[in-house]
């Protein structure tokens, strides 16, 4: 990351030091998990259908110790705050804090037969936190690779990016999908990752040389995102059940074509119809968008991310007038191939491919056209696709 700074970055040392300040003691092992940006194919996800993510060169750290008890500790750099629970009394349930992301993976892990010692943690968040960027995945994959080593316990990737997934379900109470959790396992240095929701196969698609992710933050979260997210799934969830009484082969709208749906359209309520129509047409550009990416036909990913965010902004009603503003503002400026929101919605970031030489130009020219339209400072951060979770040298 080049630009937009954070007062949490990473330092092995400050790490060290507030692990033995907190518990008095040293850690055994520090282990990372990144944020995400997904490129294209938004609210797809939970349709079971297809997104193509990339992680980032920002992450969560978890510093973790090893107890002899069935107590789980962990402490947060970020907020300043600790939680403490005992592994033999974790039910599910939200409480609304931090903690419900590191107590909800233990407890699916404890669910799913694996028993765990207890733990002390403390933990690091360099992922902007409400801004889309998936800070809640990278705590919960970070969390779960660092209480199953302390455990002696090995799963495969894909595994634990289902188990952080049914934590944030259980535990935090958000109905996300797998794409998340799925791509902090995964993510690959200088690669995008095209992911089939329904049978999570996936394929590695390069992202040219030449182009850096920009992603600027808009410094706003409206408080309706999360109710929100929640209704537009129920809006999808009511859509198929209308089409299924004609379409019966279908399992979810990843089933649907845009022809059955316009067909059928009389059927359903307009609000429904368009959730739907966002979801179906967005599979079909993800698909497409893999395609160009795979033959470096960058102008015509960039095409479809403006669709996508079209789509967004018209037919799902998650964007929100601060997210258009970035967009329309980098549209016209030099070296830039797309731009679109990413994330939930209802503020957080956009993303944006601009070529390497330009991108001083756009960062200089977003801030400046953002501030006079809203009178806030966008955060902005050059990135690049990063590698998923793994153990950090100590």
């Amino acid at each position: 990351m080049q630009s937009g700074t954070s007062a949490h970055r990473y330092d092995r040392r400050r790490l060290t030091d507030v692990f033995l300040k907190v518990y008095g003691t040293a850690l055994a092992g520090v282990f990372r998990a990144p944020g995400r940006v997904n490129l294209i194919g938004e609210h797809t996800d939970y349709n079971e259908g297809f997104v193509m993510p990339a992680a980032l060169d920002m992450s969560t750290y978890v510093a973790v110790a090893p107890r002899s008890d069935r107590l789980l500790r962990a402490y947060s750099m970020n907020f300043e705050e600790s939680f403490e629970i005992s592994l033999d009394a974790n039910n599910p349930g939200a409480s609304g804090t931090w903690g419900d992301y590191v107590r909800g993976v233990a407890g699916i892990l404890e669910i799913r037969g694996h028993r765990l010692p207890g733990a002390d943690l403390v933990i690091l968040g360099e992922v902007p936190l409400g801004a889309g960027l998936s800070s809640s995945a990278a705590i919960e994959v970070a969390t779960a690779v660092a209480l199953l080593s302390t455990a002696g316990i090995k799963l495969e990737r894909t595994e634990i990016a289902m188990i952080c997934q049914q934590a944030e379900h259980l535990y935090a109470g958000t109905r996300c999908g797998i794409m998340d959790q799925f791509i902090a396992c995964h993510g690959k240095k200088g690669r995008a990752v095209m992911l089939d929701c329904r049978s999570l196969d996936f394929r590695l698609l390069p992202l040219p040389e030449k182009l850096q992710l920009v992603i600027c933050n808009s410094m706003v979260k409206h408080e309706l995102a999360s109710s929100e997210y929640n209704t537009r799934r129920a809006q999808c969830e009511a859509g198929v059940r209308v089409l299924k009484t004609v379409l019966p082969e279908i399992a979810s709208l990843r089933d649907v074509t845009e022809m059955q749906l316009n067909h059928h359209r009389n059927l359903l309520e307009p609000v429904v119809y368009r959730r739907c129509r966002h979801v179906v047409t967005e599979n079909d550009r993800v698909q497409r968008a893999g395609n160009a990416l795979q033959d470096g036909d960058v102008p015509e990913v960039g095409h479809l991310m403006y669709e996508s965010h079209r789509s967004l902004r018209d037919d799902y009603e998650v964007s929100c007038p601060e997210l258009d503003i970035l967009v329309e503002s980098a549209r016209p400026l030099t070296g830039v191939y797309a731009s679109r929101m990413t994330g939930g919605g209802f503020g957080g970031c956009t993303i944006n491919l601009v070529e390497m030489e330009h991108v001083q130009n756009f960062q200089r020219e977003i801030a400046r056209t953002y501030q006079q339209k809203t009178g806030m400072l966008p955060q902005i951060f050059v990135c690049q696709a990063s590698e998923g979770a793994e153990a950090v040298t100590i």
